[in-house]
């Protein structure tokens, strides 16, 4: 442990930082007038619009000069920014788009991104973006590399295709944003990104260090003080009609029911939500994953309720999955099965150096658990612009009977200018449980420090938890356990011949060792990447190997039927990864894990095939998991075949399609979701859900029927 210290204070003694004040600056021009969202920019006050003349190249060689000129308008009014910007081509041709869905990642997408830090706080901010289609994605920022697609704002944009590239018209409403009145100043940056030459550009922040999402690298947007976000409230009642029929039990069942969600802005930074008679009727299903560990999975939360919002619950550095203070699922679904919620309060926001996210849901007496109540609250403090200190805390228990609470404090200290221009940081955590807990200790604690740039990436992670440490809003999946992370990656840019076909390079080493309380070693793993390169069209090649350690204390049944004895194994795994580039209208992709595993042998082979047409109206994508194992206890395989079809009529109007099936529960699913988004905020949802089971004795085509649900969902938005 002294080690660990002396590291700390090595690294505290040789960081120096330098202020750096942004140098790009634009101001807004103010006006009056309608603009109308068509994508032209042909309304007069365009003319007159604050002008940012071009965007700089950020990768792959920054600075350097490009045909691929863009030039950006700001507009504000008193209830809207406006953004235009104009994206020359040389070759329109090939502007690269294959999806108009909302939310969508735009992997392989030309597209254009505006980054806002309303309150100058170089932490947070939001992001909009869209590709040529017309289809938006947005989000919320939290830090240099932490960015949720899970936030869904109300705004618009509309794209224009022309002979020298294409337009994109953005209208972000003031009742959209979080800002202080009569606040004069924000930060903002502007990016492109053009797919077929891997080509990011940027208005600020334009070395190869700064991750896109930081905010500490952005101009100067002014011009803001007329922006008014009126009286901040807003209202979205919602009716849902249901249909559902359970084959088994031969039950039918027929429900309307309605909704409310509240808004309200206490102050500009801090708005709270009320839901009432909450429904997740439009929600997508979760992808089926197989395990083959001795541990429980992790799946994302998809509900909007606790979505938005959800990075101000960010709790600790370096925890991951490993530990999830607040996991929003363990609330209003309970062993597998759905839990009605009757209201849920939720106050969320910045003030200052505050930042605060608090909800609280009170769930009625269902099927599978009694009536409860479940509180989250998370605080942090801006000592300056490097040092955020916070604390966490939980209450409540999914089964309804058990009591349980969590309490935790955090720090995190970053710099973006360690050693003149270099991102560094450290941060620690603590956690303790309390409640009806098993004897034993209940808290834990670790620390990481990070050096995540692009030539040298490293960092050191340590996390201690008690046996008895169990938060009952948690994730925590290996309790009563030490574990310590190490990874160094050195990433260079070929030049010359090489540089002509390689972007970049990675060499790779980390380090994962786990050993419980008394200090018996359960699993160590040491993941090298001897070849693994980005090429400059987009495609990607890699090979790894990675020798393993596995202790098991009891027999692990790993399929049915097939049990591993206890006792201590090490084994020699190996990868090869091959991707396309998603720039193309077809993706191929496949993953490889092969060799010893625990007494026998284990081909883990994944494989995906994307396919996008008529200019993004269409898209297919077919992805597989197979593995076989060969055990002298057994052989088994696991599959998982997963569809997805999806046609966008338009932005506002997309048919989806989700197939999914697995032998280990032998069912095959299919969610079916038209969305029409009739303008921002007002949407009509219909979700069909039918499920089927493919006996072992028979074909797939006299698969038995087990479900059939049929949604159709309303949901209105008005806002003062």
């Amino acid at each position: 442990m002294h080690l660990k210290f002396r590291l700390f204070s090595m690294l505290l003694l040789v960081t120096l930082t330098v202020p750096v004040s942004a140098i790009n600056k634009v101001v807004a021009f103010h006006t009056d007038n309608l603009i109308r969202l068509d994508g032209k920019l042909d309304e007069a006050a365009w003319k007159h619009a604050g002008i940012i003349a071009d965007l700089t190249q950020q990768s792959p060689h920054p600075g350097e000069p490009t045909p691929f000129h863009t030039k950006v308008f700001i507009i504000s009014t008193n209830h809207a920014l406006y953004i235009g910007i104009l994206c020359d081509d040389p070759d329109p041709s090939r502007i690269s788009v294959h999806t108009m869905q909302r939310d969508n990642e735009m992997d392989g997408d030309d597209k254009v991104a505006v980054l806002l830090d309303t309150f100058g706080d170089n932490r947070t901010g939001f992001m909009f973006q869209v590709n040529p289609a017309g289809a938006r994605t947005d989000g919320l920022i939290s830090g240099p590399e932490s960015m949720s697609l899970d936030w869904d704002g109300i705004w618009n944009a509309r794209t224009r295709r022309t002979k020298t590239g294409w337009t994109v018209e953005i209208k972000i409403p003031a009742h959209t944003l979080r800002f202080t009145p009569g606040q004069d100043i924000w930060k903002m940056d502007v990016q492109r990104w053009v797919a077929r030459k891997q080509l990011s550009l940027r208005w600020a922040g334009t070395t190869l260090d700064c991750h896109r999402f930081d905010m500490r690298h952005t101009g100067i947007l002014s011009g803001m003080k007329g922006m008014n976000q009126g009286h901040g409230f807003s209202v979205s009642p919602y009716s849902v009609i249901k249909t559902d029929r359970e084959f088994r039990d031969n039950r039918r069942a027929f429900s309307g029911t309605a909704g409310l969600d509240l808004r309200y802005s206490f102050t500009p930074g801090i708005s709270g939500m009320l839901t009432l008679n909450t429904d997740f009727a439009e929600t997508e299903v979760d992808t089926r994953q197989v395990n083959l560990t001795r541990f429980s999975l992790f799946f994302p939360e998809k509900r909007e309720f606790f979505l938005e919002g959800s990075n101000l619950f960010d709790f600790g550095t370096g925890l991951h999955r490993d530990f999830v203070p607040f996991y929003s699922r363990r609330i209003g679904l309970y062993d597998g099965k759905q839990v009605p919620i009757d209201f849920g309060v939720k106050i969320m926001g910045q003030q200052g150096p505050w930042s605060m996210a608090m909800l609280d849901v009170q769930t009625r007496d269902s099927d599978s658990v009694p009536a409860n109540n479940m509180f989250a609250g998370r605080l942090a403090y801006d000592v300056n612009s490097h040092l955020r200190v916070g604390t966490i805390l939980t209450s409540g228990n999914p089964d309804s009977v058990s009591d349980n609470t969590m309490a935790g404090v955090d720090a995190l200290w970053t710099t973006s200018t360690f050693r003149g221009d270099k991102n560094f940081s450290l941060g620690g955590w603590f956690a303790g449980t309390s409640g009806d807990l098993e004897a034993g200790r209940k808290s834990g604690w670790g620390f990481k420090v990070d050096y995540p740039n692009d030539l040298w990436d490293m960092s050191i992670t340590y996390k201690e938890f008690g046996k008895a440490m169990n938060p009952g809003l948690g994730f925590l999946p290996r309790p009563g356990t030490r574990q310590v992370s190490l990874g160094m990656a050195y990433q260079p840019r070929p030049k010359g011949q090489l540089g002509k076909w390689i972007r970049q390079m990675y060499f790779e080493t980390f380090v994962w060792y786990v050993e419980n309380l008394e200090g018996v070693t359960e699993s160590w793993r040491i993941f090298t990447a001897p070849f693994n390169v980005n090429t400059q069209s987009g495609a990607h090649f890699e090979f790894n190997i990675a020798p393993r350690y596995e202790f098991l204390y009891e027999p692990f049944e790993i399929s049915d039927g097939v049990f591993i004895p206890a006792g201590g194994y090490h084994f020699l795994r190996y990868r090869v990864e091959l991707e396309s580039s998603d720039s193309n209208p077809f993706v191929i992709g496949t993953s490889t894990w092969f060799g010893e595993f625990y007494t026998g042998h284990l081909t883990q082979a994944e494989a995906y095939v994307r396919w996008s047409g008529n200019g993004g109206h269409l898209h297919m994508e077919l992805e597989t998991e197979h593995d076989f194992g060969h055990l002298p206890q057994g052989n088994f395989v696991e599959r998982l075949w997963q569809f997805k079809l999806i046609y966008a009529f338009t932005p506002e109007l997309v048919l989806s399609s989700y197939t999914q099936y697995d032998n280990d529960s032998r069912e095959i699913g299919l969610n079916n979701r038209l969305r029409w988004t009739i303008a921002p905020g007002r949407d009509i949802y219909l979700v069909w859900n039918y499920g089927w089971e493919r006996p072992l004795t028979r074909p797939l085509t006299n698969s038995i029927p087990l479900s059939n649900q049929i949604a159709l969902k309303f949901r209105w938005t008005w806002r003062r």
